[in-house]
């Protein structure tokens, strides 16, 4: 199966990623193992040491972090969606002063630290009377970064597409937006979805730097929790727990929604031919 960022590797290739594949997996389970070993040894995977997660109120505080994490995610998505999009069709365009405008907005925020950018909408720009409420600080710089990462996406999967496309729709006499809209970009779409949730799964852990701004999200919910019980061990593996299950569902959507789109294509290619059998003549 072709892949949009990368090519299909060979078999020699192939052999050395699951040899590479089968090694580092045995080093992570052993260093997991020697872990829970030193956890145990030091009495801190004692029962009573985990009561505090048995509580109705501290699983509903750690859900409603939860809940804070993904509402950022999801707002942060919202800018960075449309933002990507503008910014890859920027980047793309023939005109000179656009593309450059696209391409500088795109590497700056590729460039600046993610972290910076928080403190830069939190402590500088409420000095100029520019102060947004606690969310936006948090979702904004997010979205911004995020979008700019998700416009080489696009642009990535806009320019794997064959010349062909582009060069039939011109051919029927669409413009170059029409092409854009209704051949290119739509194909597009279905070639870069993958990445795209993968990006969700990336902007769902940029949302634990909402520690900075003492946004409630799941991380900074945990340290509040640590602060009150000194369970620190336990509570950042349940932390830690919860947003390896949150990846995983994202991370098996995309793997659905590739083997969905896969099957889709093959099962539309049908090839066609003049002959019902070969030395038979032509169908009518």
């Amino acid at each position: 199966m072709s892949t949009t960022l990368f090519d299909a590797p060979g078999p020699k290739a192939a052999a050395r990623i699951r040899i590479a594949t089968i090694i580092s997996s045995a080093a992570i389970v052993a260093f997991f193992a020697y872990a829970i070993y030193l956890f145990g040894s030091n009495g801190q995977l004692a029962a009573h040491k985990w009561d505090t997660f048995t509580q109705w109120p501290i699983i509903r505080y750690l859900l409603k972090g939860l809940g804070n994490t993904l509402l950022a995610a999801a707002g942060s998505a919202l800018i960075a969606l449309p933002l990507g999009v503008l910014l890859a069709l920027m980047r793309l365009s023939k005109t000179r002063w656009i593309r450059w405008v696209g391409t500088g907005i795109i590497e700056f925020f590729r460039s600046i630290p993610l972290l910076l950018l928080i403190y830069i909408f939190f402590i500088a720009l409420p000095k100029y009377q520019i102060n947004p409420d606690l969310y936006w600080k948090l979702v904004i710089p997010i979205g911004l970064c995020s979008g700019a990462t998700i416009a080489e996406v696009f642009r990535a999967g806009i320019l794997a597409l064959p010349k062909g496309q582009t060069e039939a729709a011109e051919a029927i006499g669409l413009t170059r937006l029409q092409t854009m809209r209704y051949v290119i970009f739509p194909q597009a779409i279905r070639l870069v979805m993958p990445s795209l949730l993968a990006q969700v799964a990336i902007l769902i852990k940029d949302t634990t730097l909402g520690y900075a701004v003492s946004y409630s999200e799941l991380q900074y919910s945990a340290k509040v929790i640590v602060s009150n019980t000194g369970d620190l061990i336990q509570t950042y593996l349940v932390v830690t727990v919860v947003f390896v299950l949150v990846n995983l569902a994202i991370t098996r959507t995309a793997d659905v929604w590739s083997r969905q789109q896969q099957r889709r294509y093959l099962s539309g290619y049908r090839p066609t031919s003049s002959f019902n059998r070969v030395g038979q003549t032509p169908e009518a």
